[in-house]
């Protein structure tokens, strides 16, 4: 979990009244996140565009990871190719469903 400085969190109603001061703070990079508070929780958390762009590739590297491993694990294993009529048995599908 995210923890957050006491200057990072900033009620909704402060942030709307104050929002170019804290954006400027954001891009200044004098602060690194802004958490906004609704009625005392952290509803959404704001920073700054080159810090979402790197959580954002970091995320999709991640994924990317993910898929890497499932298609490695997949090909690892012995596979045994199905005819038509053996898929349609197997799901429990007739071939008059398919027209």
């Amino acid at each position: 979990m995210t923890s957050y400085a006491s200057d990072e969190l900033i009620p909704s109603s402060e942030f709307a009244k104050r929002f170019g001061s804290y954006l400027a703070q954001i891009t200044s990079r004098s602060i690194d996140k802004l958490a906004i508070l609704k009625n005392n929780r952290v509803e959404a958390v704001i920073v700054s565009r080159d810090d979402y762009e790197r959580m954002n590739e970091a995320l999709e590297y991640v994924e990317n990871q993910e898929i890497a491993r499932l298609i490695q694990e997949r090909t690892a294993q012995p596979y045994r190719t199905l005819t038509q009529d053996e898929m349609l048995e197997h799901l429990g599908i007739s071939e008059n469903e398919l027209t």
